[in-house]
């Protein structure tokens, strides 16, 4: 079965910044860019401090669903 759109992630907190001290902070919201071939080796691609988008071990991290309007704002003001 085909996920649908509002089946993904677009936000996952960081549980782990090990070795990525500046780039990543724990606790921290981070907007999900998907990535199929990321997916496929275990790794998820999110927009890090410098603003850029990265490839991580997607063990550092935990799939958030937000309400459709907060995750619209975000998405809109990330965007930006």
């Amino acid at each position: 079965m085909k996920a649908k759109a509002s089946d993904i992630a677009h936000f996952a907190v960081c549980l782990n910044n090990e070795g990525y001290p500046a780039s990543l902070e724990v606790g921290k919201l981070y907007r999900v860019i998907p990535d199929k071939e990321a997916d496929k080796h275990g790794y998820i691609r999110v927009v890090d401090e410098s603003g850029e988008d990265y490839m991580f071990s997607s063990d550092r991290f935990h799939p958030v669903r937000l309400p459709p309007t907060i995750e619209k704002v975000l998405l809109a003001a990330s965007h930006s």
